[in-house]
């Protein structure tokens, strides 16, 4: 029990590491790029339902109650949602990184 609660623990930090990180990506990223832009917002986004999601996965195991089941059961379809719809996002946007920048290299 205590291995898996550090590895949920492990992986609620790394998501939120790498959250900030993308975020810092976006914020640092040119007015140049706007394709760029979006893709490092959603695959920040990305992140972030991951962060919902392995949270609410760890909740389920440290405490018990109704209250607890109904909120993490929230937390991990919220988080998988997010994570759904941002992983496409960035998908979709990453065709066209390369298109963006051979159109500013003037």
């Amino acid at each position: 029990m205590k291995t898996l609660n550090f590895i949920l623990v492990f992986l609620i930090v790394a998501s939120g590491v790498y959250y900030f990180y993308f975020k810092t990506r976006q914020f640092r990223t040119s007015r140049m790029f706007p394709i760029r832009k979006k893709y490092f917002a959603s695959r920040a986004g990305a992140f972030l339902g991951g962060l919902l999601f392995f949270f609410g996965i760890n909740q389920l195991f440290l405490f018990e109650g109704v209250a607890t089941y109904v909120v993490s059961g929230l937390f991990i379809v919220f988080g998988a949602y997010i994570i759904f719809f941002n992983s496409r996002a960035a998908k979709h946007y990453k065709q066209f990184i390369d298109e963006e920048t051979k159109l500013n290299e003037n």
